[in-house]
């Protein structure tokens, strides 16, 4: 029997363990924040607590991929989300007995720093496993929707949970739900591609750490989006520190009007989640749609801090519908083509990429920004994507387009 759309029940319980561990994330995210600023009143420790937490994913990726892909994913997932649960509930009964404690909190961003790593770059490795095959859309359209939606309502609930919840009794709720989650995903059938057992001595532990590596090199089309995607992120969270630092420093604009902006945007990927769940894209399509997609995209991204307030509402909630438009149709496509050996592997360069490119154009954003001013800034950064969109995207369009066609179902041919 033909199945009619993607709810089977093992994408149907990934689904809630995902929603409930995105809206646990939330739920402490602002708070711990909050509380290491109200306690230490120093930015620089708040961001040696931030930096801490993100170190892993620097190194951790690149050594960890090979034992992902021969692993059992679900395994491995369902592991990591009791640890974290449990880990939340012994630094709640520690904080509930000392009080606040920077090098606890120190300790414990960076221990959920690495079980993140991994657990991120396995789950991205199992996810694709769980979508029925032929409605690879539809899935990755749910997926990339909870985020944002979680983000939305979670927010205000946060920050009032931080006003009338002790942190030891926060952390103790979000431990709870971790451990829901848990149990939702125990139930998961699919454990995830493994490779054919076979002992991991050194040389082959070294060989499948080069896989990636070779893969890519042969692989130019996702070379070729890789690289730009990690260009676009770094150049987003640039653009992102001057529009709110121009939103900071302008006499008629307010950190309150900033948030509307991102609500709107929020807004935006919600509805092009909705139609990317709603209307699939046929594979051969997938490719033009995104071009547009890009150019467009940096378009309305050099124009927002030259454009009157409502004009910039309307610019993010249309950004955040192409936003996730892009998004799904990427993560269809890359995926599918993807190996599922190699999946692992090839996601933990893209993640480590990604993470060091963000570095760099935060620390040039805030150093061009002092120099230029912030709207010269952006301009200047969205021109960097833009070339990138014609160098990576555009011009090798023969390459890339094979990987944007691309359908799971080939794949597991492939390799039949």
């Amino acid at each position: 029997m033909k199945r009619k759309n993607v709810w089977s029940k093992d994408f149907t319980l990934i689904t809630a363990g995902t929603i409930i561990s995105a809206i646990a994330g939330q739920a402490i995210s602002l708070p711990f924040s909050l509380m290491v600023f109200d306690q230490t009143q120093s930015a620089l420790l708040s961001a040696i607590m931030f930096v801490s937490g993100m170190l892993p994913n620097f190194v951790l990726p690149l050594f960890i991929a090979p034992l992902i892909d021969r692993g059992n994913k679900k395994k491995i997932i369902v592991t990591l989300d009791y640890l974290t649960g449990v880990l939340y509930l012994l630094v709640a009964l520690i904080v509930s007995k000392t009080g606040f404690n920077y090098q606890l909190f120190m300790a414990f961003s960076l221990i959920a720093g690495i079980i993140g790593a991994i657990y991120h770059l396995t789950y991205t490795a199992w996810y694709p496993d769980l979508i029925p095959v032929g409605f690879e859309q539809q899935g990755f359209a749910v997926s990339s929707s909870i985020y944002p939606t979680v983000v939305m309502v979670m927010s205000p609930v946060a920050a009032w949970l931080y006003k009338v919840m002790p942190i030891h009794l926060l952390l103790v709720l979000i431990g709870f739900l971790t451990l829901v989650a848990a149990t939702f995903e125990l139930f998961i059938r699919n454990q995830g591609f493994r490779k054919p057992e076979e002992a991991l001595g050194w040389q082959e532990y070294i060989a499948d750490c080069k896989a990636g590596l070779l893969y890519l090199k042969k692989e130019k089309g996702l070379r070729n989006i890789y690289t730009y995607m990690a260009i676009t992120n770094g150049v987003a969270t640039g653009i992102q520190l001057m529009v709110q630092a121009y939103f900071q420093t302008v006499q008629f604009l307010t950190v309150a009007m900033l948030a509307f902006l991102r609500t709107a945007e929020t807004l935006g990927r919600m509805l092009g989640g909705l139609v990317q769940y709603k209307f699939n894209v046929k594979p051969e399509k997938r490719f033009g749609i995104t071009k547009f997609v890009y150019f467009t995209y940096e378009t309305l991204d050099m124009l927002l801090l030259f454009m009157p307030y409502p004009f910039m509402i309307v610019n993010r909630f249309i950004c955040g519908v192409l936003g996730m438009t892009s998004f799904t149709l990427r993560e269809a496509s890359v995926q599918s083509y993807l190996p599922r050996d190699m999946r692992a592997k090839v996601n933990a360069i893209f993640n480590v990429a990604v993470s060091f490119a963000v570095i760099i154009f935060q620390l040039g954003a805030g150093y061009v920004g002092d120099i230029l001013g912030y709207r010269k800034t952006v301009v200047l950064f969205t021109a960097i994507s833009m070339t990138a969109i014609f160098v990576f995207i555009a011009i090798p369009s023969a390459v890339n387009r094979k990987v944007y066609e691309a359908t799971r179902r080939e794949q597991q041919e492939k390799m039949a």
